[in-house]
């Protein structure tokens, strides 16, 4: 199973000597599910990405949303930059290849307070959405590293589950956060909607 972000665009790949890994990176309001051996990364300030996978069927995947639901920026639109919406857009990926909900297992990362342009604790009410969310699903949360004051950088091995994290400093967390700012900005303007399937 390969999915790419809904609307047409394009996600980032490219080889990863080092790691001698192809690896597919996502950003806010994207999504990335697979059955081959890609590392999936992100990196994460107050937003949150929970990397799920199905360890009998291989097959894994991540996203990367800014605010928890349409009630935190006032807009009313189904979209992956929603907790709600990017959840279901990435579970349903694995439920549509055979997965059950209870066969999932879930790690999350993020929800740190680096962006201003929001008054409101975003990072907080995005790492509160994610462990709710799960436990309301019934899905397993196999690690959690939620909040704080720094921004991550996540690393997700597809083939068995490992996830790698760096933390970015502050030299690197004034660009995370002016990246968030900028992007919270734009989420007052409202995207066309993108229907998402519910089971």
């Amino acid at each position: 199973m390969i999915k790419s972000i809904p609307g047409g665009g394009n996600l980032s790949r490219y080889h990863d000597g080092r790691l001698n890994r192809d690896v597919v990176k996502i950003k806010p309001g994207e999504f990335f599910a697979t059955t081959r051996p890609y590392v999936i990364a992100t990196v994460l300030g107050s937003c949150v990405s929970a990397c799920i996978r199905d360890p009998q069927r291989g097959s894994a995947g991540m996203n990367h949303f800014m605010l928890p639901d349409e009630g935190t920026s006032g807009g009313g639109s189904a979209s992956l930059r929603y907790g709600v919406f990017a959840m279901e857009s990435l579970i349903n990926e694995f439920v549509r290849h055979g997965s059950a909900r209870g066969d999932l297992e879930a790690k999350v990362f993020g929800g740190a307070s680096v962006v201003s342009a929001i008054r409101t604790d975003v990072g907080g009410q995005n790492a509160d959405f994610v462990v709710k969310y799960l436990a309301l699903e019934g899905i397993r949360t196999t690690a959690v590293d939620l909040g704080g004051l720094v921004a991550r950088k996540v690393l997700f091995f597809a083939e068995d589950g490992r996830v790698w994290v760096k933390y970015l400093w502050r030299d690197v967390n004034d660009t995370i956060e002016r990246r968030e700012d900028e992007y919270a900005r734009a989420l007052t303007v409202k995207p066309d909607p993108a229907p998402v399937e519910l089971f």
